[in-house]
């Protein structure tokens, strides 16, 4: 197996993580590595007290475009939200790029679900880009004309910059879920977490999201999508996280997302998995 594939069993039937103790130290070969955007090591995330997510410990590659796959409810947007502090931790430790992310917090970039939003809030498409500006403007400080042009650009970025002045009410699903990439564009960061970029768009807004992440990593940024589409997992990502409470298997696109990992992953859901074959048997020829 490669060296780079991490492994782990499914979440076991306890109902809360055991407590830690000295023996507990990080074991040979799971060692994180201070540069990576992303290391989380031993996370465990419970709501009223039943676990969400168990005992993941994950490090992310630099400059590569990482897909988080896994059957709803296994905890792919938890673990994003969970990492960036806004859902608690029931334990574990999460640094990026070796530093806490109080300290990082301006070389992140987040795009959260498009329904988490509150989309009649009375602001247009390029005020809503503009915040991705705010950690480098400050707070209550004026928006220069170099900053409002940052924003204009990332709009043009994602084919927006024609509705910069519409209402985000008024825009199309896919609209709007360009114009929050367009937010997480103008921040300029070093990492870019995403949730669900893709889900519920238009094939061609798809595409254009697709193409940004691509210029995005081939710019030395790392990108981590949570992403649900079994059927273009190997075309889109470099990486894979397969998730399902515990981490199954990370690495390699080619080397983890196999069958085998699949079943882990999914429990057998043959739907799904069919999907994946077929997707497995196009990615070969």
């Amino acid at each position: 197996m490669n060296s780079e594939i991490q492994s782990e069993s499914i979440l076991p039937n306890q109902d809360l993580p055991r407590s830690r103790s000295a023996r507990d130290e990080v074991p040979p070969g799971r060692e994180h590595h201070p540069d990576s955007p992303l290391s989380i090591h031993d996370m465990t995330v419970a709501y009223h007290r039943k676990p969400v997510l168990w005992d993941v410990d994950y490090d992310a590659p630099a400059g590569k475009l990482i897909g988080v796959i896994g059957p709803n409810g296994a905890g792919k947007s938890t673990l994003l939200k969970a990492a960036l502090g806004l859902v608690p931790k029931a334990s574990g430790k999460v640094l990026f790029f070796g530093q806490p992310y109080r300290s990082q917090r301006n070389r992140v970039a987040y795009v959260p679900q498009r329904e988490s939003v509150d989309w009649d809030f009375p602001i247009n498409a390029l005020e809503v880009v503009t915040m991705g500006r705010y950690g480098k403007i400050g707070w209550i400080k004026p928006v220069s004309k170099r900053h409002r042009n940052v924003a204009m650009e990332a709009l043009e970025r994602v084919g927006m910059s024609d509705l910069a002045k519409r209402q985000i009410n008024q825009l199309s699903g896919g609209q709007q879920q360009r114009v929050f990439l367009a937010r997480a564009l103008a921040q300029e960061a070093s990492l870019y977490m995403m949730d669900e970029p893709l889900a519920g768009v238009d094939a061609a807004t798809e595409s254009t999201i697709v193409n940004v992440l691509r210029d995005l990593r081939d710019q030395g940024a790392t990108v981590i999508v949570v992403h649900h589409d079994l059927q273009t997992v190997s075309q889109y990502f470099d990486h894979v996280l397969l998730l399902n409470m515990r981490m199954v298997a990370s690495g390699i696109t080619s080397d983890v997302f196999t069958q085998e990992n699949l079943r882990k992953t999914y429990g057998g859901r043959l739907t799904l998995l069919d999907q994946a074959a077929e997707a497995l048997a196009r990615a070969g020829e």
